[in-house]
């Protein structure tokens, strides 16, 4: 199988494609990219350099992947962006390369980034998250799996959006948001869990319960946060979904968004 390459899209020789992927007018191609099985690259994307594309992905019309961080110490010399399989990047999406400080900016498999998403430096994405239209992620964010962002949302570098999180479109999130929550505004407010995503993601009705009592010691009730987690680590039978939760919020460098 040949690869379908337009005649206007320029390839760097040192760029690894594979036989089946597709790449559109005007597309560029750069040293150290390699495109995956089945991935299509959209007319007038840039994939300037060191890009690891999984397989069957989609770069939308415009995007620009690999370009250096915006990091005024370092110029991202010898960094990367991976991308796993089966994501789609839709219209004018940008993605800079890691710095040395990880090496690597990293989006998951199966991730849909909306038109004009930005992924800053350094951030990581795990699987399956969902960043709707102009969501904007400073260096060093981490969005966990299965979290969805409303579009036109600014994301403070060092944040982490927890696993299977909502933030509602058009917020502000400065602080950590727990996994499972709620949240949206400006300021942010913590609406309490995600219990429809929760549902969707075939999560079972106990420990839904077991998730909202733990949001209601921890977030709204009179204990301080190290109490309501010394008392729910105490408790016997948790469910993983629970201790997820507490570690989460037991290793928040910037604080966690509270009710």
């Amino acid at each position: 199988m040949t690869i379908a390459l337009h005649p206007t899209a320029v390839v760097d020789p040192d760029a690894d494609l594979a036989a089946d992927a597709v790449v559109g007018p005007y597309a560029v191609i750069g040293p150290g990219v390699v495109v995956g099985a089945g991935s299509e690259i959209q007319a007038h994307a840039v994939l300037e350099r060191d890009v690891w594309l999984g397989r069957h992905c989609l770069v939308g019309y415009g995007s620009v992947l690999g370009s250096a961080p915006q990091d005024l110490q370092d110029a991202g010399v010898g960094t990367r962006v991976e991308i796993g399989d089966e994501t789609r990047l839709r219209e004018y999406v940008t993605v800079h390369r890691g710095t040395l400080a990880s090496q690597a900016t990293r989006i998951g498999a199966r991730c849909y980034l909306m038109s004009y998403v930005h992924v800053a430096h350094d951030c990581v994405i795990g699987d399956d998250a969902v960043l709707a239209n102009a969501v904007q992620l400073a260096g060093h964010v981490q969005v966990g799996r299965q979290a969805w962002i409303g579009g036109q949302t600014p994301i403070h570098q060092f944040v982490r959006i927890g696993e299977h999180a909502f933030v509602g479109g058009g917020s502000r999130v400065p602080q950590d948001v727990p996994p499972y929550a709620r949240v949206a505004g400006v300021p942010l407010r913590l609406y309490g869990v995600n219990v429809l995503g929760l549902r969707r993601a075939g999560i079972a009705p106990d420990v839904r319960l077991a998730l909202q009592r733990a949001f209601r010691l921890l977030f709204n009730s009179d204990l301080t946060t190290s109490a309501a987690l010394e008392r729910l680590r105490a408790e016997p039978d948790r469910p993983r979904e629970v201790d997820r939760l507490l570690e989460f919020i037991a290793a928040s460098p910037r604080g966690v968004l509270r009710g």
